[in-house]
């Protein structure tokens, strides 16, 4: 179990005295884009917190920190790899231990980050081999969630209403272009659903167009929110995106982390999702033939492994051409 104030460590004496504590540090000194989410004690604070355990009779093990994945730089970990070490040395001196060092997780996961996932990796393995060489006693784990799950799918939304912003006055360069159009959208879901890793520190993905705009069709400032009726569901701004309308569908790789199923306790939609279980092929438009499937770069017996697609409110499922009826699989949220 982790700790990192006296509060935590008074509650884990008083319920689980026999519990084995790791002392969580925040060692990164940057602000977080979301403070309310940042863990862990100063380094100041480690040497008091690491004596009232010792009075309070609570067994410590180890440091654990967590940087997140906000703005995440690789350098980054050799300083939390050493406040960690200086944390052990308290540690240590005070008759602990000290076995077991948390390196939390964050790590970059998208197909397009994977030699920066390598960057990161080659600079921890730099800093243990400094601060924790190997023979030291002390056993490293990580929680590569992030990692794994960045990219468990694609997410389709439709655009639900559209609000035009009132044209702000042209400058002398902009009255002959004609004054700037914005829009807000909003989408069939939002932070309380599929982009719930806003609420975290998930950056999010860049959407892309289910239909193809026209070459010459000029982009407008935009901003995409979440359903109607919910001021604080805000997705994303400043998007340069050419005029959509409603019924108009956005697609957004890489989701993944923090993803919750919409619900209307959350403020989601009360109408119940649809999920579409498709292959990637499947998913590609391909020409088809009056009724018949697709059979496109298909192996003669091989089955198609789905891949989950939530998409709209139920009310207006997305329709592809490859999509034959017999791939259709309908569930709940859950």
């Amino acid at each position: 179990m982790t700790f990192d104030n006296e509060v935590e460590l008074s509650k884990v004496a008083r319920s689980h005295p026999s519990a084995r504590m790791l002392l969580g540090i925040a060692a990164d000194s940057s602000p977080s884009a979301h403070p309310s989410m940042t863990f862990g004690t100063t380094l100041k604070s480690c040497r008091h917190l690491l004596e009232a355990a010792k009075e309070q009779a609570v067994e410590v093990v180890g440091i654990s920190f967590h940087l997140g994945s906000h703005a995440l730089e690789p350098q980054t970990f050799t300083q939390a790899l050493a406040a960690a070490q200086l944390a052990f040395e308290m540690g240590t001196e005070l008759g602990y231990q000290m076995q077991l060092l948390d390196i939390g997780g964050g790590f970059p996961g998208t197909e397009d980050s994977r030699a920066r996932f390598e960057e990161v990796a080659a600079v921890i393995n730099s800093a243990l081999d400094s601060y924790f060489p190997e023979g030291c006693g002390v056993q490293v784990v990580a929680r590569p969630g992030r990692y794994y799950v960045t990219s468990a799918f694609t997410f389709a939304a439709s655009i639900t209403a559209r609000e035009e912003l009132p044209a702000e006055q042209p400058d002398s360069s902009e009255e002959e272009a004609g004054s700037k159009r914005s829009f807000v959208y909003h989408l069939s879901d939002g932070v309380y659903g599929a982009f719930g890793g806003l609420l975290f520190d998930s950056p999010c993905p860049t959407p892309r167009l289910h239909k193809r705009p026209c070459p010459e069709q000029p982009s407008h400032g935009s901003s995409l929110r979440g359903p109607a009726g919910q001021a604080e569901d805000c997705i994303a701004e400043g998007l340069q995106l050419p005029e959509l309308q409603v019924g108009d569908w956005l697609v957004f790789e890489d989701m993944g982390a923090y993803t919750i199923p919409s619900t209307p306790q959350l403020g989601g939609s009360a109408q119940p999702q649809v999920t579409y279980a498709m292959s990637r092929l499947a998913w590609k438009p391909q020409p088809l033939l009056p009724g018949k499937a697709s059979t496109a770069r298909r192996r003669p017996g091989e089955r198609l492994r789905p891949a989950v697609l939530r998409v709209g409110d139920g009310r207006d499922p997305l329709c592809h051409p490859s999509l034959h009826p017999s791939q259709h699989h309908l569930s709940s949220p859950g």
